[in-house]
């Protein structure tokens, strides 16, 4: 894809983003079995097979902060161009979208959801892909009108989630359901949930199409801010330390098992970005403007972006016991079905462990849902 030159202040900033990862730059390790076995030495990486072309999945949102950043900064071109790969930048606007393309073959990697993540995983009898990595944590909130101050002031409601599957819309049907208040996938129940892109939401609740809505960040903000919402539940007082896995980073298990030197890259890359943004949080903040008026023609109102990321929390650890109950709840909301292995596999994160290890950076535990 075209590349647009850098600004001598972004340059700088990419240096600096660079210099402050040197380690995480050195570190990694081979996807493939026999080289994974054991760590490599310190400062050591050895070569792997790497692809010509890489096609990347994100969304132009604050929950996936480090791909924006690494965007901006041009650190996946940094990483994989010392290998020769080119990049393509493929944006979403839900999980599902991402899963039916890297299905059909039309991306190689992706930043995105837990329950698109296990979705994907599940219908192709784990084939399809594998958690390579942790992105995001934290910020998704409901929203609602101010008259509404307690679980059964829902009852009779329209609520929105920004697609049906997704990982809000999981965590709204469920939060119902432990409250006694049913929905169903017909829109009728107690509550009534409707699906919604996230950029029509704003309007609906002005109009008074909805009364609330169980969103991620930006977007949660966007109904506080600008639509006089207030917030009912904040979704991290729900999991314990008020961590839950909004984003990772996902693989083609056929592109990693060819490419596991591109993968590594990939993730060296999101690695630098996650270390650059809990550095940097306000140039951080800058950099992910940048890319949401890129890809979106407008940036987000300054206040609306402030607070969206004062609730987020980026890491590289996956978490993944919040998976696995965003999976339980996917089951009771009925928008799932597990084997006898449920989500036995899905993660892969030997090449994650090991640039970790190499940094000096404590190992990620994959909670015995695949290799670490």
């Amino acid at each position: 894809m075209s590349r647009s030159r850098l600004t001598r202040g972004t340059a700088a900033v990419a240096g600096a983003a660079l210099a402050a990862v040197a380690a995480l730059a050195a570190a990694g390790a081979p996807a493939q079995a026999g080289v994974l076995s054991a760590a490599p030495a310190a400062g050591t990486l050895p070569k792997l097979p790497t692809a010509p072309v890489v096609r990347i999945g994100f969304f132009a949102n604050v929950t996936h902060a480090p791909a924006l950043v690494a965007q901006q900064l041009r650190l996946f071109e940094t990483f994989l161009g010392k290998d020769g790969t080119k990049v393509q930048y493929v944006a979403f606007n839900a999980g599902p979208a991402a899963i039916e393309a890297m299905k059909g073959g039309a991306i190689d990697v992706s930043y995105i959801g837990p329950n698109p993540t296990v979705s994907g995983f599940v219908s192709t009898n784990g084939s399809l892909l594998r958690v390579v990595s942790g992105v995001t944590s934290g910020g998704a909130q409901l929203v609602v009108k101010p008259g509404i101050r307690s679980v059964s002031d829902l009852k009779g409601t329209t609520l929105a989630t920004p697609q049906l599957g997704n990982t809000q819309d999981v965590a709204l049907r469920s939060w119902l359901l432990e409250r006694g208040l049913r929905t169903s996938l017909t829109g009728t129940g107690d509550v009534t949930v409707a699906p919604a892109d996230n950029s029509t939401t704003l309007t609906l609740f002005r109009k008074g199409d909805i009364q609330g809505a169980w969103l991620p960040e930006p977007w949660s903000s966007r109904l506080v801010l600008q639509g006089g919402a207030k917030v009912l539940v904040d979704e991290k007082s729900l999991w314990p330390k008020g961590q839950f896995v909004t984003t990772n980073l996902i693989a083609s298990q056929a592109f990693l098992n060819t490419y596991p030197g591109t993968v590594r890259s990939i993730i060296q890359a999101n690695n630098a970005a996650i270390t650059f943004l809990q550095r940097n949080p306000a140039r951080a903040k800058g950099l992910v403007q940048q890319q949401i008026a890129k890809w979106t023609g407008n940036p987000l109102p300054e206040a609306v972006v402030t607070r969206a990321m004062g609730n987020l929390q980026f890491t590289w650890n996956p978490l993944p016991a919040t998976l696995a109950k965003s999976a339980d709840d996917a089951v009771t909301a009925g928008l799932l079905r597990l084997g006898p292995n449920k989500l036995a596999g899905i993660y892969d994160l030997r090449l994650l462990n090991q640039a970790l290890r190499v940094s000096g950076t404590a190992p990620v535990s994959a909670d015995g849902l695949g290799a670490q």
